[in-house]
């Protein structure tokens, strides 16, 4: 695979599984609407990918190691996986309950976040637990902020 390509994939597929988890589970604990969740995983898919593929364009501009079509490449793989993986997180709520749906998302995207981090770590043969464990610490870090923050809005603000 094309450096160009990892690199948007790599950003787009770990943006793509984070983001939207902490705003599922930041929305759940605000609203418990899947209708909201629904509609803020969308928004998220759309302009989440636009903002973080020219985020990665620029950055890819910057760096003068890249050319014109490497950079191009990085910014379609990172909308591209960004949008792919963000949608991916509205089959639950059309299939189950809100409540289902947030723990089964919470679980899936975990599990990719873990199953990806595995894999880069294998390509750089680094330790897979370490780095299992410091992205999937990161993302339950995203998830408990985000679940606590609308709580306390409503504890302080109502």
């Amino acid at each position: 695979m094309k450096r160009s390509h990892k690199s948007g994939l790599g950003f787009g597929a770990t943006s793509g599984i984070i983001t939207p988890l902490g705003l599922i589970v930041g929305l759940y604990s605000g609203t418990e609407s899947a209708v909201i969740i629904i509609g803020g995983i969308l928004t998220i898919a759309i302009a989440d990918a636009f903002s973080d593929s020219l985020g990665v364009h620029v950055s890819k501009e910057a760096d003068h190691g890249y050319s014109t079509r490497e950079i191009w490449e990085a910014t379609f793989a990172t909308f591209f996986s960004k949008f792919f993986f963000a949608l991916i997180f509205v089959v639950p709520f059309l299939l189950l309950h809100v409540v289902t749906a947030t723990i089964a998302s919470v679980v899936f995207g975990m599990g990719l976040l873990a199953i990806f981090s595995y894999f880069i770590s294998k390509m750089r043969n680094g330790n897979p637990w370490l780095a299992i464990g410091e992205h999937v610490g990161i993302g339950a870090v995203v998830i408990l902020i985000t679940y606590y923050l609308p709580v306390l809005i409503k504890v302080w603000l109502v």
